[in-house]
């Protein structure tokens, strides 16, 4: 089976886009109806713009998951998922890939993702660190016990944990990670303390608008951050898109689920390829190929 798998924030890079903007005429068509739904030129931004004015919150979202979705749709009838999952951000291009949400049901969704998370970062100054070289469970045990919001929020692979939380307590959690032996415990140049209890006003505007979106059976399964096994059912694939934004995005779990499931190969669709090394750190074996027209 072939699993395609879909990029997070922080894949953005200048120029992301423009090859498929100029080789492809779905792709253009794609692009002019983002900056129509946006309200503003996301494609200058993208095309032209400096790494700065990438980070801006209303552009890195969208910039990412506009680039995977109009990837895969450019790759016409080649484009043929048994599975697909998504990192973070990265699941609404995955649901989009399955057919369980529209292009422009899913850009708005995305936009105002973006919007909210913005808003409940500046409630709160918070943060993100990526510890490296210890087990999950060392790392578990020290946010459990610090004082403050510290907890485990990215499981990318083995070796590779990033927590978040409020910026003291992730400091101190650093200092603990390290006298534990981690090879590396790094704060991140991140807005906010993403997929953790810091979160939840984000959650609850974003929940609002997921319901009121309209979900369709999905042509292949999902495997989503929260439960890291294959959802179908329309409902159940909202549940979790919603809780998706104070809970961690098990990443080594769901692709270690998908190989279990039967993926032979993983495909990864949008800018970069973070995703491509972290499930050879998975699973050395596996096949990785990088999607492109």
């Amino acid at each position: 089976m072939n699993a395609y798998v879909f990029p997070g924030q922080g894949a953005q890079f200048s120029g992301m886009g423009l090859d498929l903007y100029e080789k492809s005429d779905i792709a253009k068509e794609l692009f002019d109806k983002a900056n129509d739904i946006l309200g503003f030129e996301i494609t200058k931004v993208m095309f032209e713009g400096t790494a700065e004015e990438l980070k801006q919150t209303n552009v890195t979202q969208p910039a990412i998951f506009l680039h995977s979705v109009i990837l895969s749709k450019a790759l016409g009838d080649s484009f043929k998922p048994d599975m697909v999952a998504g990192h973070s951000l990265g699941e609404f291009s995955a649901l989009v890939a399955n057919g369980t949400l529209g292009f422009e049901d899913a850009l708005r969704l995305v936009s105002k993702r973006a919007m909210a998370m913005q808003k409940a970062c500046e409630l709160q100054p918070s943060t993100m660190a990526a510890v490296l070289g210890l087990e999950d469970e060392v790392v578990e045990e020290g946010c459990s016990f610090i004082d403050g919001v510290v907890v485990a929020a990215n499981y990318n692979c083995p070796g590779q944990l990033v927590i978040s939380g409020e910026i003291d307590a992730i400091d101190k959690a650093c200092e603990w990670m390290k006298e534990k032996g981690a090879r590396r415990a790094l704060v991140l140049p991140v807005g906010g303390a993403f997929h953790s209890p810091l979160m939840e006003p984000a959650r609850e505007e974003l929940a609002a608008a997921i319901e009121a979106t309209t979900f369709n059976t999905p042509k292949c399964p999902v495997y989503q951050n929260v439960t890291t096994k294959a959802v179908t059912d329309p409902e159940e694939i909202k549940k979790n898109l919603i809780a998706q934004l104070t809970a961690p995005v098990k990443w080594t779990q769901s692709v270690q689920n998908m190989i279990k499931d039967g993926a032979i190969s993983f495909t990864e669709v949008g800018p970069g390829k973070v995703l491509s090394g972290l499930v050879k750190k998975v699973d050395r074996s596996m096949e990785t190929i990088l999607a492109s027209i």
